[in-house]
C-alpha cells in the first residue's frame, strides 16, 4: 500500500526575491507538499504517533519560509532538508513553492519552483 499526506494552498507572506523591493516589502506565497510515508498502521490506530503530525509539517514549512532567500530553489532546499530532519519516516515528495504577482514583465499571475525527491 502506498500511503502520502498532501499539504494544498498553505499561503505564507514572506521576503524572498532577487530585487530589493521583495525583500524589503515582501509578498504572497503559496506552499503546496506532498510527503510520501508509511502511515497504513494509522488506517487502523487513531493515533497520531502512527503518522505524520502535518499541523507540525505546516510548521516547519512556515519557519523555513520566514527566513528570506532570493531564490525559492534555495528556500526549497531548506524546506526539503528541514522536513526530512524533523520527520525521518518520510521517504520522499514533491514541494510546489508558488510566488503570487512576481515583479516581472507581463501579465503573470505566479510563478512556482517544483521539487521532487
Amino acid at each position: 500500500m502506498k500511503t502520502a499526506i498532501h499539504i494544498d494552498s498553505l499561503r505564507i507572506y514572506a521576503y524572498h526575491g532577487v530585487l530589493p523591493q521583495e525583500q524589503k516589502v515582501g509578498n504572497y506565497f503559496r506552499v503546496e507538499v506532498t510527503l510520501y510515508t508509511d502511515f497504513s498502521r494509522a488506517l487502523m490506530s487513531d493515533s497520531l504517533t502512527d503518522t505524520v503530525n502535518y499541523a507540525e509539517v505546516c510548521k516547519t514549512i512556515a519557519d523555513e519560509m520566514a527566513r528570506p532567500s532570493h531564490l525559492l530553489e534555495h528556500v526549497a532546499g531548506r524546506i526539503i532538508t528541514s522536513v526530512g530532519q524533523q520527520f525521518p519516516q518520510i521517504t520522499g515528495g514533491k514541494l510546489i513553492i508558488t510566488k503570487e504577482k512576481p515583479p516581472i514583465p507581463g501579465d503573470v499571475r505566479d510563478v512556482s519552483v517544483i521539487v521532487e525527491w
